[in-house]
């Protein structure tokens, strides 16, 4: 499945005059306020995202799962997808591959296949929180942070095998999600099962290429609804810390308790330097796993403002790596993940809108009105002509979505491959 060229354009033609008078009338009001459209343009076209293997395949919860019909079966055909992705959005460059799920059969045909489509590969997920296939040993109390050495020294070993494959497809960096903790008071000592992560990580970072990043990542319960070993930003700041400076703490939106202050968060690890990448998605009650910016997209909006800031005065701070983390249970995949790259784009056009000079003036003369009024006044833009504009620069779609189902491209994977293929990971 590949999409033409031609076939966007002829898309875009019912389309570049409204959008045409739409940019035009934004790109004019812009300037007059002091902005760089060209430079913003540049940077939005620039902007890349990792897709996450896993999440090209209809999504499910222990409750249930619905297929939409021809999923990838193969890792070659999520490949494809991405490809398809990126072929309407450009902004898709990026595919995050979960191992076990998806070890290329043929790294030089993967890699060939990728290239062909302008796809990179980003960070590689390892996976501890499920017991494999002819595993000695069993993950249910634990990996990492188990009292068990033989057990810990499996995971410890398929981390270090994750980084194997990794190196051999380009990928720079090792994403660690651990689900070890406990479901009832006593069952772990929180201090061993913390020092047995920290020992594992430092076992797992010594196999790190010189190249390479560590990304660790938190999340305050489930599936253990008790404790969670590496709980919140402040225990994965400090097994970063305790492994090195190619260690960093990873952010996943969904992995916070309500109403937390993710903004504040990422803003003083950049300031530390040590916040190595997100993960993307929104939750309503918990770790829902929705598609980016769909409940709260004002909270998207003041992240990305404080990461424009840092990523413009934090030069300690490595660049970022942006992978969206997310399944889905009643939408397209495809559909779902060119909305959620659609919201990100969008809230991170809004951020460049936010005058960070006058936004510092109004701080330091106190005046929290004015300092509001610049932060919701770049919030209440319309930046969709920006987007449109970029991306039609770069070869893509005006509007990914409307060109994805005038295309009719789910019904041409369910031609290709059937309605009976199950994509492997979530």
């Amino acid at each position: 499945m590949k999409i033409q060229k031609d076939q966007i354009l002829g898309c875009n033609k019912s389309e570049i005059e409204n959008h045409k008078e739409n940019f035009d009338f934004l790109s004019h009001k812009l300037n007059k306020q002091g902005h760089d459209v060209n430079s913003i343009l540049t940077m939005l076209a620039d902007f890349q995202v990792a897709i996450p293997s896993w999440a090209l395949g209809a999504g499910g919860t222990r409750f249930g799962r619905f297929s939409f019909f021809g999923e990838p079966s193969s890792l070659e055909q999520k490949i494809e997808d991405i490809g398809v992705l990126h072929s309407l959005t450009q902004t898709a460059g990026g595919v995050s591959l979960h191992i076990p799920w998806d070890i290329p059969s043929d790294y030089n045909a993967i890699k060939e296949q990728a290239n062909i489509l302008n796809i990179k590969f980003d960070a590689v997920n390892s996976n501890t929180f499920q017991d494999q296939k002819n595993a000695k040993e069993t993950y249910k109390y634990g990996s990492l942070s188990n009292t068990s050495k033989a057990v810990r020294e499996q995971a410890i070993q398929h981390n270090l095998e994750v980084i194997k494959i990794g190196d051999k497809l380009g990928s720079k960096a090792l994403t660690v999600w651990l689900a070890d903790g406990s479901c009832f008071p006593g069952q772990n000592n929180f201090q061993t099962a913390f020092q047995n992560t920290q020992d594992s990580l430092i076992d797992i970072y010594k196999g790190l290429p010189d190249d390479w990043k560590m990304l660790v990542e938190y999340k305050p319960y489930e599936p253990n609804f008790y404790s969670t070993v590496i709980q919140d930003w402040g225990a994965s700041l400090m097994l970063a810390n305790g492994c090195g400076d190619k260690a960093y703490t990873l952010v996943d939106l969904g992995h916070h308790l309500p109403n937390s202050n993710i903004e504040q968060i990422v803003s003083i690890l950049q300031l530390k330097g040590k916040l190595g990448g997100f993960h993307f998605n929104d939750s309503k009650y918990g770790d829902d796993d929705l598609t980016v910016g769909s409940i709260k997209p004002y909270a998207l909006f003041l992240i990305f403002n404080e990461l424009v800031y840092g990523m413009a005065n934090n030069p300690q701070n490595p660049d970022l790596a942006w992978m969206i983390d997310a399944s889905h249970n009643v939408k397209d995949p495809l559909e779902d993940l060119i909305q959620s790259l659609e919201a990100i784009q969008e809230a991170y056009a809004k951020a460049l809108l936010v005058n960070q000079d006058e936004l510092k003036a109004a701080q330091l003369n106190n005046d929290v009105v004015k300092c509001q009024e610049i932060i919701q006044g770049a919030y209440r833009t319309d930046v969709r002509p920006l987007l449109e504009n970029a991306r039609l620069n770069s070869g893509g779609a005006i509007s990914p979505l409307n060109t994805y189902r005038t295309l009719d491209i789910r019904g041409q994977l369910i031609k290709e491959r059937g309605k009976n293929t199950v994509a492997t990971g979530l």
